[in-house]
């Protein structure tokens, strides 16, 4: 992108970018620098993830991290990239409608161009109600609306993570379903049925909801050629890119304890230099 683009236009930017049989790939990053780097390798847009954020701050994932700690880290985001940011807010970081209204206000204002919305009541640990979650996307898009950014709206259904409340995965799958076409209808641009993993089962949401639909990347999901034959239109990693960044840190770390490893260091390409270009840039 070669000019400075508005909250608006990312937001419609973004938009665009979710097309079925074509996905949108978003390794979801907790920082500036990572934004910056995903920046810099070319992607078209910027996801951050709820769960790396919170661990890289010193708190454990599900809502234990202070709304008031991500507002800024939002904004120096989406300020670091050229590129439309979409934000994890998990279930708004209450279950209070009056606060959950301040939120999306607060968060409107930080420049980002989409969110991740769940339908998990993380004071109880359970799933929201579907008239109550869609009302909270309604106000969402309402608010979205007035002022003037066409946010999108990825409404993350956690079914799957439940699956004590089903008689069966087919009651399961309709209940996903369900909660799709709802939550289309309140106003949400994207579903996302997080943990689902089975083929089938995931073309058979593509068809049924019309929506861009959005796939973590857990163990046992279908290969991304796969989810693209299938129409998937978003797929992104979660707090993958994190743990491959430990991963990382901790096989060096582990090495150098033994004196060995060195080359790991000496020999790594990712210099001051290009950090600080990337920072620049």
């Amino acid at each position: 992108m070669s000019r400075g683009f508005s909250q608006k236009e990312k937001a419609i930017q973004f938009q665009q970018l979710h097309q079925a049989g074509k996905p949108l790939v978003l390794p979801n990053i907790w920082d500036v620098l990572g934004a910056k780097l995903l920046e810099r390798t070319g992607y078209p847009a910027v996801a951050t993830a709820s769960a790396a954020i919170a661990f890289t701050h010193g708190y454990p994932d599900g809502e234990k991290i202070p709304f008031g700690e991500i507002l800024p880290l939002f904004r120096n985001i989406a300020a670091g990239v050229n590129v439309p940011v979409t934000a994890d807010i998990e279930s708004g970081y209450t279950a209070d409608d009056g606060i959950f209204r301040e939120h999306i206000v607060q968060l409107l204002q930080t420049g980002i161009a989409g969110i991740n919305l769940e339908d998990t009541d993380h004071a109880s640990n359970t799933l929201y109600p579907v008239d109550k979650q869609c009302q909270r996307i309604q106000m969402v898009r309402e608010l979205s609306e007035k002022a003037g950014i066409p946010l999108f709206i990825n409404a993350r259904a956690d079914v799957v993570l439940y699956p004590h409340l089903f008689s069966s995965p087919t009651s399961r799958l309709e209940a996903l379903i369900t909660r799709g076409l709802a939550y289309r209808e309140a106003g949400a641009t994207g579903f996302f049925p997080i943990a689902l993993r089975n083929k089938t089962e995931i073309r058979e949401v593509v068809e049924a909801i019309h929506l861009p639909v959005n796939i973590l990347t857990l163990p046992g999901v279908p290969d991304l050629q796969v989810l693209k034959e299938t129409g998937v239109a978003r797929i992104s990693l979660g707090s993958s890119f994190l743990k491959t960044a430990m991963k990382a840190m901790k096989s060096t770390a582990t090495q150098l304890k033994n004196l060995q490893g060195l080359n790991a260091i000496t020999e790594n390409e990712i210099t001051t230099d290009y950090l600080n270009s990337l920072i620049h840039h």
